[in-house]
């Protein structure tokens, strides 16, 4: 490796993520996080989501759990966060008593695995309900059940931050800046998905930063993910209309440090590329914001 990209990763005062889910998911741990170092980021953000192979993940026994923290320790790089969108299947604000049970269930094992794995941060899916109508009583319903998951992760020491969602319920920082006032806890706050907010200020014509500023001293990290008007997924990085470096800057000033790079593997041959592609892409922007000031 070029003395040069070394020098500078030293010299980084932020850390750049990958989405578990940028990979095909039959590799192992040890390949995936070498992946995650070959490709120019600095840790990984595991994905548990609605699917029953990912929620599988919340019952490993305490081998299973210790040959991911091995593989950590043998390759270098970390977990450093959970993406915990299996909610949306099993969400707080249901209006099934069982799937509301099974929401805690989920929550409190994703913070025991979390706790095992030496993650320090899950970020929550921003949804009362997904396939359901919400009403009054999901978002009561939403409330009671996500102090009492606050109160599962002060216990562990494990910080819950809210996605901004593609959904009217919490697809701003100051609508998740709603609930972090309500449950008034150092363990709850918002983990932003920039390219969410780019949508979200083009439905409510407010300006993305002037969102972000709502969460000062509650923003833990944020999504950089590509959008453009309605979509959501899988649109290349710099095709969009994403504005990384000025929502990158008042990250930076608000003191957020965590960035996780979110795109998905979607079978592409150069698929291999594609995360060195991302990693570059978001690092230009990152570096340039950044800079080495910092750390002078």
């Amino acid at each position: 490796m070029d003395q040069t990209l070394i020098m500078d990763k030293a010299n980084r005062t932020y850390q750049l993520g990958l989405y578990e889910k940028a990979m095909p998911s039959d590799l192992s741990w040890e390949e995936k996080l070498n992946l995650t170092k070959e490709s120019g980021f600095d840790y990984l953000e595991m994905s548990i989501d609605e699917t029953d192979a990912k929620l599988a993940r919340l019952e490993w026994t305490k081998e299973e759990r210790k040959a991911v923290v091995d593989a950590m320790w043998k390759t270098g790089v970390k977990i450093n966060s959970i993406c915990l969108s299996g909610h949306r299947k099993y969400p707080f604000g249901a209006s099934d008593p069982d799937t509301q049970k099974r929401s805690l269930e989920i929550m409190q094992k994703a913070i025991d695995l979390a706790s095992d794995l030496g993650v320090r941060l899950i970020q929550l899916a921003g949804y009362d309900v997904y396939y359901e109508q919400g009403n009054s009583k999901t978002r009561a319903d939403f409330a009671t059940n996500l102090n009492k998951a606050v109160l599962m992760a002060a216990k562990k020491g494990i910080n819950l931050g809210f996605e901004t969602m593609e959904t009217p319920f919490m697809d701003t920082v100051g609508k998740s800046m709603y609930y972090v006032n309500m449950i008034n806890s150092p363990y709850l706050g918002v983990y932003p998905d920039i390219g969410n907010l780019k949508n979200a200020s083009l439905l409510y014509s407010n300006p993305v930063n002037n969102d972000i500023r709502v969460g000062q001293g509650h923003v833990f990290a944020a999504h950089l993910k590509e959008t453009v008007p309605g979509k959501y997924r899988e649109i290349p990085f710099g095709t969009g209309h994403t504005e990384y470096i000025e929502n990158l800057q008042l990250l930076k000033a608000m003191g957020v440090r965590m960035f996780v790079g979110e795109f998905w593997y979607i079978g592409s041959e150069s698929w291999k590329q594609d995360l060195k592609d991302a990693s570059a892409f978001l690092r230009e922007r990152l570096d340039s914001v950044f800079g080495q000031e910092e750390s002078n």
